[in-house]
């Protein structure tokens, strides 16, 4: 069991506030009489409503007065209507929507110290003295400046008899801590910007919807998408779509790249394939620093190679439209930080940025991040292009190592022949999917075939799990023969939920023997793990199981243990979140209605409590949180008082599928159906196995794809350690046998017999997972008070974030 249990979580209106140094522990209300505002600036980006959710909702939890500012700093220096005290209700619905529904403009006033002081008497004047940026680097620097020169700007305008002596002794230092809304992700400090997941996600739409039309008619097309400064857009793009070329401006071709180009393309229609994409960002240059455009590109294509070429600009369409569940819950997490990083600040506290830091939120100097920021522009505008890149991170660094090694036309002629059945090193690695489907799985696939041949080994394909194995469906995968495969949802190897033992581990040793296998990557679930421990255990008996085990987590469930994140979570989660999206707008019109919805998940609750988080729901029953009649009744006199008193008119209640074997889907209907009479009316929806359906998220292609390509490395780093002199494989330690996954900020091999002791077996889950810690937050934005709640953040530096490797 969890440890934020219902028992747990039942001190009544208290919040514990952890600074990553030492903790103190503060009463619900503990904040009131200050004040705080929050505002967006700069250009929008899909997820700010989250936030300023979020914040809304914490203050208010906290008993601070917050404040909306609207329009940005123009609406801080013009002040009057455009600073407005918000409510619980007013942060109502508005999670779901695109762009920022407080409004963002540029303004030239604020640069000017006369605007400055405008906005710092406005401010004073509702008693402002914290105040949430969240924007671009140009709008968080201007928050710093503002706070450098409060003081003087307050005895400006005491001097001038603007504000009184009171004013200026009770407002005589103001807090900031900025969160960065960008669709460009171009702000060094964190790994991920609010905003750009639903960029990814416009775009890939578009490419995977322009591929069709494009192979129809055997056309190639040039996508101009957003990235003035930054290329990270492009390049995720190109990685996760398999694009044929991608032109970015940290690292510009070298001379002579449009006939190299041009050869590529050339070789790629002689080898069958119908169609080219080429994805450029829109601040793409050449080596000497002048622009490349797609017009460029398409008029290269359509001269040299006489291609049927068309482009596309794909423009605000990738800042529009609703933020994805990856960009709800960012906002909502780094929202609620934002506020617990201001009440936690002393007046000398440094201005500091909420980032995410793999999957920790953290906090980072301000000006810190500002200025590695202004060092990549820098690098660039001096053609220092390597040292841009490393500047940008080691994240950045490897998805631009990885996408030019898998977008190569064949493996090295001197490590592998294309069809992948004569490789140098003459050793074979093996492949196999267990457990149901799941989206990314494919990606990690084609990843890992293309990788393991760059290195000189053969890849064995074994279709169908263990069925695959032991009745003789077992082939060498070429590198063409994962074209395509990334963008493709479930999988394309087969698979089946089963383990090792279930098939007889003697006859899965004599098939791995007779096959000659010196390495093998399971991509799956549960399943896949328990069958890959059940093989370690068992390499005391069958010699066969003495060779590198790798396990890449693969399940919507996400109820591996030894990982934060599984492959096909991120399209599950937002294929609910969409769901619930069109579920509470069909009761446009109808007055008060509450919906139950059943997600999948096992016994595991992640699902139930992530999407909840990115649906706004008012609750989410969970197995690991146990939940008894009482709790399901206060929760109905809860949402019956919201209702009531705060006009809401939609309810959502989230259930997992095996919640619990008595309060079941159909009993919180009907109980929760038959107390809301006269308040609300009730419906019910099973999800299904739609939420394993669709095609995989830009997370998912882009996790699957870089999973794969580190547990190539690190199988065949254990293949050479462990190779006798006879050329056998004697691989017997630990180390060899190991799950690879996501754990806070980085990426880690674990052997699979550490992880046992953390496993329940019986309801397939991890004995404590770090989701749990959110539901108080789950709780929390939904007007809940007797809740604790552990903060995420802790204090890093710069540094400490771009050396990390977070996928």
């Amino acid at each position: 069991m969890g440890e934020h249990s219902r028992e747990h979580l039942s001190r009544k209106d208290s919040i514990w506030i952890q600074t990553g140094r030492e903790g103190q522990e503060l009463d619900a209300g503990s904040a009131t009489g200050k004040s705080l505002g929050v505002f967006t600036s700069g250009g929008d980006s899909q997820g700010m409503n989250s936030a300023v959710r979020a914040v809304v909702r914490m203050g208010s939890f906290l008993g601070c007065k917050v404040y909306y500012i609207k329009e940005g700093y123009q609406g801080m220096v013009d002040g009057g209507d455009h600073i407005i005290e918000a409510s619980w209700a007013s942060s109502s619905g508005i999670m779901q929507k695109g762009g920022t529904v407080i409004g963002s403009a540029r303004c030239a006033d604020f640069r000017q110290r006369e605007g400055r002081l405008k906005a710092a008497k406005n401010l004073i004047d509702k008693n402002i003295t914290n105040l949430v940026v969240i924007g671009g680097d140009g709008s968080l620097t201007g928050a710093n400046l503002f706070r450098q020169e409060w003081n003087s700007l307050l005895d400006e305008l005491k001097a001038t008899d603007r504000i009184t002596d009171e004013q200026r002794k009770s407002c005589s230092s103001i807090n900031i801590v900025g969160m960065v809304g960008s669709i460009d992700n171009d702000f060094c400090g964190t790994d991920m910007t609010i905003g750009t997941d639903s960029a990814l996600h416009r775009i890939i739409e578009s490419v995977d919807s322009i591929s069709t039309t494009a192979s129809s008619h055997q056309r190639a097309f040039v996508l101009e998408v957003m990235g003035r400064h930054c290329g990270y857009l492009a390049l995720v793009a190109a990685l996760a779509t398999e694009a044929d070329w991608v032109l970015i401006p940290e690292c510009p071709p070298d001379k002579g790249w449009e006939k190299t180009l041009c050869k590529k393309l050339s070789a790629e229609r002689e080898m069958g394939l119908r169609l080219n994409i080429v994805i450029i960002a829109e601040g793409a240059i050449d080596i000497e620093g002048n622009p490349i455009t797609a017009n460029m590109v398409k008029d290269l294509i359509t001269n040299e190679l006489k291609y049927d070429t068309r482009v596309t600009v794909l423009g605000h369409v990738q800042r529009g439209g609703k933020p994805t569940a990856f960009d709800r819950i960012l906002g909502a997490r780094m929202g609620a930080e934002a506020v617990l990083a201001l009440m936690d600040a002393k007046p000398d506290t440094p201005a500091c940025v909420v980032s995410l830091d793999g999957n920790q939120t953290v906090r980072v100097p301000l000006m810190e991040c500002v200025e590695r920021t202004k060092s990549v522009q820098e690098a660039m505008n001096k053609k220092n292009f390597q040292e841009a890149v490393r500047l940008r991170g080691k994240s950045f660094q490897n998805n631009l190592a990885t996408y030019l090694r898998l977008s190569k036309l064949r493996p090295p002629k001197v490590m592998c022949d294309p069809t992948g059945q004569v490789c140098s090193s003459g050793k074979k690695l093996a492949v196999m999917n267990i457990g149901a489907p799941a989206c990314g799985a494919n990606a990690a696939v084609r990843s890992f075939v293309r990788f393991a041949l760059t290195k000189g080994y053969t890849v064995l394909g074994i279709h169908d799990s263990f069925d695959g194995l032991l009745y003789g469906d077992v082939k060498p995968i070429g590198w063409t023969d994962v074209h395509g495969w990334t963008c493709q949802g479930g999988s394309l190897l087969g698979t089946k939920k089963c383990t090792a033992a279930r098939y007889g581990l003697d006859k899965v040793a004599e098939k791995l023997k007779e096959h000659d296998i010196s390495g093998l990557l399971i991509i799956g679930g549960f399943e896949a793990y328990h069958s890959a421990l059940q093989m370690a255990e068992a390499r005391s008996k069958y010699d066969a199981f003495c060779i590198p085990m790798v396990v890449i987590p693969c399940t919507i469930s996400n109820n591996v243990p030894g990982t934060d994140f599984s492959l096909g979570a991120d399209t599950a989660l937002n294929e609910i979140a969409d769901i619930c999206d069109r579920i509470k707008q069909s009761a446009t019109g109808t007055k008060r209605r509450v919906f139950i919805v059943e997600v999948m998940g096992g016994y595991c609750g992640y699902l139930a409590t992530m999407a909840g988080l990115a649906g706004g729901a008012d609750a989410a029953y969970i197995y690991e949180d146990p939940f008894n009649i009482t709790n399901l009744r206060d929760d109905v006199v809860h949402l019956k008082n919201k209702i009531i008193q705060l006009g809401v008119q939609r309810g959502l209640i989230l259930r997992n599928e095996n919640a619990n074997a008595n309060y079941t889907t159909d009993f919180i209907h009907q109980m929760f159906s038959e107390e809301g009479k006269g308040s609300f009316t009730c419906r019910k929806n099973v999800l299904g196995h739609m939420q394993q359906g669709g095609v995989p998220s830009p997370f998912d292609r882009n996790y699957g794809t870089k999973m794969a390509s580190k547990a190539v490395d690190y199988m065949i780093t254990k293949v050479e350690e462990n190779t006798t002199e006879d050329g056998k494989i004697k691989s017997c330690t630990k180390d060899s046998a190991v799950l690879l996954g996501m754990c806070r900020r980085q990426l880690l091999f674990t052997p699979l017999e550490d992880l046992r002791g953390i496993t329940d077996f019986d309801k397939r889950i991890q004995h404590d997972q770090w989701w749990l810690r959110l539901r108080p937050l789950l709780r929390i934005l939904a007007k809940h008070s007797e809740v604790a709640y552990q903060t995420e953040g802790v204090p890093l530096g710069v540094d400490e974030v771009e050396d990390e490797d977070n996928a």
